[in-house]
This record gives C-alpha cells, structure tokens and sequence, in this order.
C-alpha cells in the first residue's frame, strides 16, 4: 500500500515529536504504507535503519489507554516476543524496530506456511511463561459492560438478541470464576496479522488491549482469528500445552472461541459507530455475534462449561 502526500507529511511530523531522527533522517525517510484497522502503521527506511511508526487511529483515544499499552509493548519486548520500543508519546505515537524478512500472518499464511500454528504457540506460551508484568488487568465481562456503556451514547443498534446470548452467558461466567487460572501477561488481540513470522520463529505486535488475563483466553481467540482448520488447530493446542490438554483446559479454550466473538462484535459496533471506513465493521461485528452463537448452541457447549466448572 503506497502512503499519499498526507501520509508523508504525517509521518514527518510524528517522527520530529519523537525525537529518535534527526532532521535529516526526517527529510530522506520514505515511508511504506503497512496494514491496520483503526492506525495508520508504516515502515520507516533512514539512513539509522528500519523502523517501524503507528499513528493512533482518530477516536481510539476514547476506549485505549496509550500509556498503559506502552508499559506492555516495552514489557513485551523485555520477554523477547515483540520488537524494541524506540519512543512513544501519550496521545500514541510509537516507533519500534522492524523484524527483517518477517511475514505479515493471515488465516491464508496461518493455513499455508509449514509449521505457523507452532511457531504462534511458542510466542503465546514464551509470553504468557515471561512473568512481566502488565498495567492493565484485561477482564472480559467488565469489558464488555464497559463497551456497551460506551455504545449508549452512540447512535448505533445491536444485533438483535445481543442481550439474551449475554444473559446466558452468566453460567460462562460463574464456571470461569470457579476454577480461575493464575494470570498472565497477553496480548489479548491476537489478530493473525499481529503475528510476525521469519521463518525460523514468530513475533507479536500491537499491544492495545494487552494485559494481565487467562492465558487461554490468548489460545482461544488465536484459533477464531486464524480461522485454523481441524488439523492446523490440533497442531498449535498441541504445541501450546506440550501434548493434549486436559477436559478443564480444553473447555476453556472452546468457551473463550465463543466469548471473543462476544466481546469483538461490541468492539466492531464502536468502529461502526466511528464510521471507521477501513471495512463494513456492520458485517464484521453481525458475523461474529453470528458465529458466537453458532458455538454456544452446539450440544457439546454444555460439556465444556461444566469441565471447565469441575476444574
């Protein structure tokens, strides 16, 4: 994706407010516009090396908090599973190194390139092992009721039922909260395009909605994400618990499939509501509630609460 003139002169100005180039750096940097949803990210070519700038997305400063993500990008990368932190600001400007000759992942590279799924275990299981610490304690149900507060005063609906599929997710809740995991650092939002893969190992990227949580939260939304087939998704549970889980792990992992698709429909409704034009965030957020629902009313569901409950 070529960058416009805008881009450009964006880019200047947020590497001068860093302060990690010097002006000329500055005036020969030839940015490469990168993916993102809701950020503008680009590859930064100087005569200092290969970097990586994210320019915050407008409005993402209502539901992420820059300094909070800070804290766990530089963590992240103390455990060695993301790139260095060069600078940062609090309104969220962030430049970090670039991993040479990496991948960008999707489900399509998730599905294709030998050995993906193990190598996006390895980094999951390598983080969650690390023993930073991050600032944020990432909550699923507070978060949820926090998006929805936040979509009140927006002018944008519901899928309709959204409030029944919650309501019955309060068995979820109390099964969780019976047996609950020790928590761990996590990225939380591991699209497929938050991995990085050289190769010989994959690395994570975008640290915004990362925090203290269930680990297996981070297993289970991975596979969603990644859309991992049958056998692509035996090879990376295998990899993550080092054999086959147990029915309690097990279960966890199929209730959070079920409960990021919960939480990320609220998340595509705010995008929506932004009227964010990246895609049709409608369609996006309506699928996953589609595809939440599909998992909880399968006959085995049930079975899965109740291990999970049994510990």
């Amino acid at each position: 994706m070529s960058a416009t003139e805008q881009d450009v002169r964006d880019v200047w100005v947020a590497l001068d407010r860093l302060g990690f180039h010097n002006a000329v750096d500055i005036a020969l940097a030839s940015p490469q516009r990168l993916g993102g949803l809701t950020n503008r990210v680009f590859l930064i070519k100087t005569g200092r090396g290969d970097h990586v700038l994210r320019l915050p997305g407008q409005g993402t400063e209502e539901y992420i908090n820059r300094k909070v993500e800070a804290v766990a990008a530089r963590a992240a990368a103390r455990a060695g599973v993301s790139p260095t932190v060069l600078a940062t600001t609090d309104d969220g400007l962030m430049l970090t190194a670039a991993i040479d000759a990496a991948v960008t992942m999707s489900p399509e590279n998730f599905a294709a390139i030998s050995g993906a799924p193990r190598r996006a275990a390895d980094v999951l299981r390598k983080l969650h092992t690390s023993g930073e610490q991050f600032d944020f304690r990432f909550e699923l149900f507070a978060m949820i009721d926090d998006y929805l507060n936040f979509l009140s005063g927006k002018a944008t609906d519901l899928p309709e039922g959204y409030h029944d599929v919650l309501a019955s997710a309060e068995t979820i809740r109390k099964a969780l909260n019976a047996r609950p995991l020790p928590l761990a650092p996590c990225h939380c939002d591991p699209l497929s395009e938050n991995f990085l893969d050289t190769g010989d190992r994959m690395w994570l990227v975008d640290w915004e909605y990362s925090g203290m949580n269930d680990p297996l939260w981070d297993v289970g939304d991975v596979i969603i994400e990644a859309k991992l087939q049958p056998d692509k998704e035996a090879e990376f549970i295998h990899a993550y618990f080092g054999g086959t889980p147990s029915a309690a792990e097990h279960g966890r992992v199929v209730i959070y499939k079920a409960m990021c698709d919960l939480l990320w429909t609220l998340w595509g409704l705010i995008q929506h509501a932004n009227k964010n034009p990246v895609d049709d965030f409608w369609a996006y957020a309506t699928g996953r509630f589609d595809r939440c629902k599909a998992l909880m009313a399968t006959a085995e569901f049930p079975a899965h609460v109740a291990a999970v409950s049994r510990g």
